[in-house]
């Protein structure tokens, strides 16, 4: 066990952790000259094309220090703000991380959050700093900023460069040097972590883990402790490039394990794996099962799909258990799903996955997260609404409680009167305000999740210059007065563009929809009233004028009571198309309700 080292790497969005994850690869030879290739633990073309992790590897390296052999567990984590629960889990299964900063960006929110979350949990911080070769770095700056951060001092801090590997062999020298070895008791019964799992199509669900005590054989009766089920191991190993199998996977070491299962829902992150026969009694702390935040309807643009966006979103779900779905109808787009997910950008990668892998074209339907109603007659009993039309009827409702969060954002202190009133226009209350350098500030709001949903991030870039980095996490549930808004068309309720909000904001919003509905619907034969209701009572209304023929073109000369004729028979003909007439929302209108503030 002296000679294993388990770490991770911590960073905000491209900050070059996988870059710097291939150097060290490089370096230790854990790949050919023909395995090469740019952000190696990257497997997903999403992943490539917008520079993001979104899924955790892990891989092992052997690296001889002072002639000694020594195995180092690289577990990567996800950089997105989406995933912090798998990366609380990644980070719980190491015994250290590298903190790494750019020195040309500086401490970014995320980097923040993560570092509070190694904390934690113990881990011994290396701090790195990136980048060092950009002509904007500002390497002297920087690091103070670290020290402050982390009170170290400023040699314990190793310059690098992920792209030329300058400072890569220091890295490895400080990650045997400075973290420790695991501990752990090998006579002991078996007791695992899970930290992740992924979906071979071939051998059913491989578990990724990390031995705590004990040691884990082939051929062993496994124990899923959360799930309560239990399995045969048919194969265990190591997680080099490729899957190397092994006889056994002794404590401390991180490894994989196939049993077969078939269903990803089965393997939950964050669950202790024990002996069928001799199971642990302690069970690994911080298990939770992952909970969506945001709900959207999926639909298919074309009804007959339906089937194939099932079979589509099953398979989706195997590679990404923290996907929820189930079945709904609606009135203007027909037969979908209410998808449950982590964020909005988990969000639009599963929008994006359905079009790249499957073919599917879908409609999204406005995002919104869940909330907990009360009604008068049992005000006790939680009634939970994922979707709008879910909520209780107005008139016996008691109260309704929306999801708050605690967002952390760190901009140039330039930016801050303009980041401020961003938050209070979405109903924020500042919580704390700190000066992380005269020219840095971290400000701290309690917000609502509903307002972050929709278009913060995007506005947030824009009022801050793209300067502002932002974190948050739940706090809980809140009181609040929100109301349902429905848009109804031609006097019809367009369920897929109801919304819960809050009874402030509602007329304006109310308004704002009406006048974009009214831009983005194409004009009919008669008019269209487009109107925004709160129960009966209407907050606004537009008007999409009717396309006229010109029924009095042939009309020349003689009485006015001939052209008067005709504009009758033309105004009761309208009439009688309104009644039947129907109105087609272009995929287009709903992308826009949500986009407001354009």
């Amino acid at each position: 066990m002296k000679h294993i080292r388990n770490f991770c790497i911590i960073a905000h969005i491209d900050h070059g952790k996988s870059t710097l994850a291939d150097r060290l690869l490089d370096f230790t030879g854990s790949v050919t000259e023909r395995e090469k290739q740019d952000q190696l633990l990257d497997t997903m073309d999403l992943e490539r094309e917008r520079g993001i992790t979104i899924k955790s590897h892990a891989i092992q390296m052997d690296y001889t220090y002072k002639g000694e052999q020594y195995v180092l567990n690289l577990i990567d984590t996800p950089g997105h703000v989406d995933f912090s629960y798998e990366v609380s889990r990644s980070i719980a299964a190491c015994e250290g991380a590298l903190l790494i900063v750019d020195a040309a960006q500086s401490i970014q929110a995320q980097t923040i959050s993560n570092l509070y979350l190694a904390l934690e949990n113990d881990l011994e911080i290396i701090p790195v700093l990136n980048k060092i070769d950009l002509p904007s770095a500002n390497p002297e700056e920087v690091t103070d900023d670290i020290v402050d951060l982390l009170g170290c001092d400023a040699e314990e801090v190793i310059p690098a460069s992920a792209k030329t590997g300058l400072g890569v062999e220091e890295i490895l020298e400080a990650i045997i040097e400075r973290i420790p070895a695991p501990k752990g008791n090998p006579n002991d019964s078996l007791q695992a972590l899970i930290f992740d799992s992924v979906y071979n199509p071939f051998r059913g669900v491989e578990t990724y883990f990390r031995v705590i005590n004990g040691s884990i054989k082939k051929g062993q009766n496994i124990k899923f402790i959360a799930t309560g089920k239990d399995y045969y191991a048919d194969e265990v190993g190591t997680l080099k490039l490729k899957r190397l199998p092994k006889r056994e996977i002794k404590t401390g070491d991180v490894g994989y394990l196939i049993t077969g299962i078939k269903d990803a829902r089965e393997v939950k992150v964050g669950d202790t794996l024990t002996d069928a026969k001799n199971p642990t009694e302690n069970i690994i702390e911080g298990f939770e099962d992952v909970k969506p935040m945001v709900f959207a309807g999926i639909y298919p643009v074309d009804t007959d799909d339906y089937e194939e966006l099932r079979a589509s979103m099953e398979k989706l779900q195997l590679n990404d258990a923290s996907l929820v779905f189930t079945p709904e109808s609606s009135a203007a787009l027909g037969f979908g799903f209410r998808c449950g997910f982590l964020g909005m950008l988990h969000l639009e990668i599963i929008q994006e996955r359905l079009e790249r892998e499957f073919d599917m074209t879908v409609i999204t339907t406005v995002p919104n997260v869940s909330y907990h109603a009360f009604t008068n007659k049992n005000p006790d009993e939680i009634v939970i609404v994922n979707n709008p039309s879910d909520l209780p009827d107005p008139s016996g409702l008691n109260r309704v409680e929306e999801p708050y969060i605690k967002a952390s954002i760190i901009t140039k202190s330039d930016y801050i009167g303009n980041v401020m009133s961003l938050c209070i226009e979405k109903r924020g209350q500042i919580t704390n305000q700190n000066y992380l350098t005269p020219e840095r500030v971290e400000l701290n709001f309690d917000m609502p999740l509903s307002e972050i949903v929709f278009d913060f991030y995007d506005r947030l870039k824009t009022v801050s210059r793209g300067y502002a980095s932002f974190d948050y996490h739940p706090i809980g549930m809140r009181e609040s007065k929100l109301v349902r808004v429905d848009i109804l068309l031609n006097a019809q309720p367009v369920d897929a563009l109801s919304a819960l909000i809050h009874a402030d904001n509602a007329q304006t919003i109310g308004k704002k929809m009406c006048e974009k509905l009214r831009k983005l619907i194409p004009r009919q034969q008669f008019d269209i009233p487009i109107q925004a209701a709160i129960g009966a009572k209407i907050i606004s209304r537009e008007t999409i004028k009717a396309l006229r023929k010109d029924v009095t073109a042939k009309c020349y000369g003689g009485d006015i009571t001939r052209k008067r004729k005709l504009l009758e028979k033309q105004k009761k003909g309208k009439k009688r198309m309104r009644q039947v007439g129907n109105v087609e929302i272009p995929q287009s209108a709903f992308m826009a309700v949500l986009k407001l503030n354009d």
